[in-house]
């Protein structure tokens, strides 16, 4: 009787560990389902790219190489870009003139400087290539300005800017009326500190590309997005602020150059310089000046679909970061921009005509 007694409590007994093991798997199962499915709805939403293998960026520079147009014999000046700099007052002057310049050693064929009448002797003594244009600070500057836009090809705005009241004021004037009229826009230094306080002014256009270092970046998404940026999510917050601006690109200068318009992220991991002198990022824009008209004007045919401001901003990504390494092999700390604007020629060869 004893016996039979003790057989059936450990009958019981093994009978609830089966029971409680059986309900232990099945919630560990239904545990790492439900993993891998947010896993897998995170990364399909935030796009979450590593840095892309070599054969990708091979594969993303063909699409650059692309819309490069060829020099012949046929063309006429201005063809190949004409190219307006919104920028540059008493201050700033070296800025809007490096953009400039980077615009003309990439290819483009005219580079317009519009400034304060107080810039302009300084930008035209700095090169005779410029054509440099004394209104920002005038009271009819939006106008001035306008009537230029019809012989543009594109537009970068912010180097040297500042942020006097009436400049800003000008600066977003001609913003509208640029959008108006179709022309592909990038924004960079003091011209993102006007989109952080008026992101209505650019926001849904998806010919803009805002090209924002860390602080600019922190400020323009806190402005936007209402939330400070999360520090361990860098791709996810550049995908988040581009959806937010209406899916124009964002590129967000860094030791990996991050680029998004709201539905993937490229990273341009092309090895650059060590090096954070001022000035770079007026290269960049610059650059981005022209790739943008190229890119624009190439049609999907030649950037298989691509949107062409990726394809153009991570081509001027890549040349920026060639050039700094060029001038960075060669000068080390006591390199500068100007250096790195000398390496352009070679740079853009090496890349892309190789």
């Amino acid at each position: 009787m004893l016996v039979g007694l003790q057989d059936s409590t450990f009958g019981m007994a093994w009978g609830n560990k089966i029971v409680t093991t059986g309900l232990l798997v099945a919630l560990l199962s239904l545990a790492a389902t439900l993993f891998c499915v947010r896993k897998e709805v995170f990364e399909q939403s935030f796009s979450l790219y590593p840095a892309h293998s070599a054969k990708e960026m091979e594969n993303l520079l063909h699409l650059v190489r692309n819309i490069v147009p060829p020099l012949t014999p046929e063309k006429y000046k201005g063809q190949d870009g004409k190219i307006g700099v919104i920028g540059g007052c008493q201050e700033y002057t070296g800025a809007p003139y490096f953009a400039a310049i980077a615009a003309l050693k990439v290819g483009a064929d005219l580079a317009h400087v519009f400034c304060t009448k107080d810039a302009a002797p300084v930008i035209k003594s700095y090169s005779p290539e410029l054509i440099v244009h004394p209104v920002l600070d005038h009271p009819s500057a939006v106008e001035e300005v306008e009537n230029w836009l019809p012989r543009l090809h594109s537009l970068v705005v912010g180097p040297g800017l500042g942020r006097e009241d009436a400049i800003l004021k000008h600066a977003k004037g001609i913003l509208e009326k640029a959008i108006m009229k179709g022309i592909p826009i990038v924004i960079d230094a003091d011209g993102l500190w006007l989109i952080a306080q008026q992101p209505f002014i650019i926001q849904g256009y998806r010919k803009a590309i805002l090209t924002p270092n860390m602080v600019e970046f922190n400020r323009l998404y806190e402005a936007v997005i209402q939330n400070p940026v999360d520090s361990s999510d860098h791709h996810g917050c550049v995908l988040r602020l581009s959806q937010a601006m209406g899916n124009l690109t964002v590129v967000q200068k860094g030791e990996q150059d991050l680029i998004s318009d709201g539905e993937k992220v490229l990273v341009c991991s092309h090895e650059g310089s060590r090096r954070r002198c001022g000035g770079q990022g007026d290269l960049l824009s610059g650059s981005l000046g022209v790739f943008a008209h190229w890119a624009f004007l190439a049609g999907p045919e030649k950037t298989n679909s691509a949107s062409p401001s990726l394809v153009a901003a991570f081509g001027a990504c890549s040349l920026t970061r060639q050039c700094n390494n060029q001038a960075f092999q060669k000068y080390g700390r006591s390199t500068t921009t100007t250096d790195m604007i000398s390496e352009i020629g070679t740079a853009f060869t090496k890349l892309f005509e190789s």
